[in-house]
């Protein structure tokens, strides 16, 4: 930000995060604008006109040291970042500032976060299948190139988990480059996302950027909209393949319920803003496919209370292709990933786009699955020895296919002394054929927990 010209106004007065700004003429919604303090900058970006020369901004600094009558300065643009091919490896902040300890993003190119969506005429449709090498979302929720995939989950289930997979699985199979995105990340968290990805080896295909958990509201509502505006970049400039991964979206929801409030605006539906549809739609619709490239996002969505009818979970879930639900009880009885097989899904999830093999063998292990859930009851009451002839096979195949279902990772093997493994699509198709057709139904469930493949098993 250059101090180039006469202030445009004053802060008249100061509220939490929220300046109010006296100018004769007022600077358009999401411009940024700044005040100078000491040697530091403070950028303000502009949410709301309260009178005809009276405005509301948010800071995106610490507002320790301002005081009123200070001189407020026109930025000349809404806030925007320091784009190159060099950011790739780097770990940066909301205004493309290394958090890394190394040298400034050094360019003469920058990139607007508030940008409209690609035009509808530049748009290409989804492509093909993305396998994961993970065996219960390729086979249930498979992922597209180009698609928006969520997954949902209530705290310590593993979305943090399964989201760094994902970006390890990405860098090694599909050689595409990576931005993730830390919304209110604990600063724990980030430390280890950094060195883990540098000790696997991917981190020179990835950008991090962080809007962490100890700053303002303004921060964290626009950190998504900065790390959307690298993988644009990267896609429109570089022409390259970009995986957005988002970590928390529901923290994004959160930091506009705190800046719509710090506004004065009347909460609606749960206390959330009246606004939520329209952010969400705002970030998500630009997360498409251009003839240039393709940005194919992953979001981990914390569900509150475990509840999947919150307002904000629903609004984020109406965006989505895919939806991975992560189960609480799945975790508890040892099943990791803990997906829920019966509450996932995918709307590519049909015989056109997947081929009728692997629509039909998905369908026949969510059939099984289904069954073994209604005969739960049973069972703990009665005893399996009760049910009928085909029940019991029924229960004993599908027993053995949510413990196939089971995987150890890459990114956790240093924890759990486990070698992480990746299984193709098709060789998850033939051992879940295998098993629906009784080629291992003398064999005991212990020997499906947490392995790759069948080839071997013995």
């Amino acid at each position: 930000m250059q101090n180039d010209g006469e202030p445009i106004g004053e802060i008249i007065e100061v509220h939490g995060p929220v300046a109010i700004i006296r100018c004769q003429q007022l600077p358009a919604l999401r411009r940024a604008v700044y005040t100078k303090l000491d040697e530091d900058t403070c950028i303000f970006e502009v949410h709301r006109h309260i009178s005809p020369h009276e405005l509301q901004a948010v800071t995106l600094h610490s507002t320790q040291g301002l005081w009123r009558g200070m001189p407020v300065y026109d930025s000349g643009s809404p806030l925007h970042v320091p784009v190159a091919e060099s950011c790739l490896g780097r770990l940066l902040n909301i205004f493309g500032e290394p958090l890394d300890g190394g040298p400034e993003i050094d360019t003469q190119q920058y990139r607007n976060i508030h940008h409209p969506p690609t035009p509808l005429n530049e748009l290409s449709g989804q492509g093909e299948l993305l396998p994961t090498g993970i065996k219960v979302v390729d086979l249930l929720c498979p992922f597209i190139r180009g698609g928006k995939a969520g997954l949902f989950g209530g705290a310590g289930v593993g979305k943090t988990v399964l989201i760094m997979e994902f970006m390890h699985a990405i860098a090694h199979l599909h050689q595409g480059v990576s931005v993730f995105s830390g919304i209110g990340e604990r600063i724990r968290e980030a430390h280890e996302l950094w060195h883990d990805m540098q000790e696997a080896g991917v981190m020179e295909k990835a950008l991090l950027v962080f809007g962490q958990m100890d700053e303002s509201p303004g921060v964290r509502f626009r950190v998504s909209l900065s790390a959307l505006a690298y993988a644009e970049y990267f896609r429109d400039s570089l022409h390259r393949d970009v995986l957005l991964v988002m970590d928390n979206v529901f923290r994004f929801v959160q930091a506009g319920a705190e800046v719509s409030s710090l506004l004065g605006r009347m909460p609606a539906t749960v206390g959330y803003q009246p606004t939520l549809g329209s952010e969400v739609a705002e970030l998500e619709d630009r997360i498409t496919s251009s003839l240039q490239g393709a940005i194919t996002s992953v979001q981990a969505v914390y569900v509150p209370a475990d509840d999947m009818t919150d307002p904000a979970v629903t609004t984020i879930l109406s965006h989505l292709d895919t939806s991975v639900i992560l189960s609480r009880t799945q975790a508890a009885k040892g099943i990791y990933p803990a997906v829920d097989p019966l509450l996932s899904g995918s709307k590519v999830l049909d015989r056109h786009t997947l081929g009728e093999r692997h629509y039909t063998i998905a369908e026949a292990v969510r059939g099984h699955l289904a069954r073994y859930k209604e005969l739960e009851d049973i069972i703990a009451m009665l005893g399996v020895e009760e049910l009928s002839a085909q029940d019991q096979l029924i229960v004993a195949r599908a027993r053995k296919l949510q413990r196939y279902l089971t995987q150890p990772f890459v990114v956790t093997a240093a924890h759990t002394g486990m070698a992480g493994v990746s299984v193709d699509l098709k060789q998850t198709l033939k051992d879940c054929d295998g098993l629906l057709a009784g080629h291992y139904d003398d064999m005991s469930e212990d020997k499906f927990y947490m392995r790759g493949s069948l080839d071997g098993i013995g």
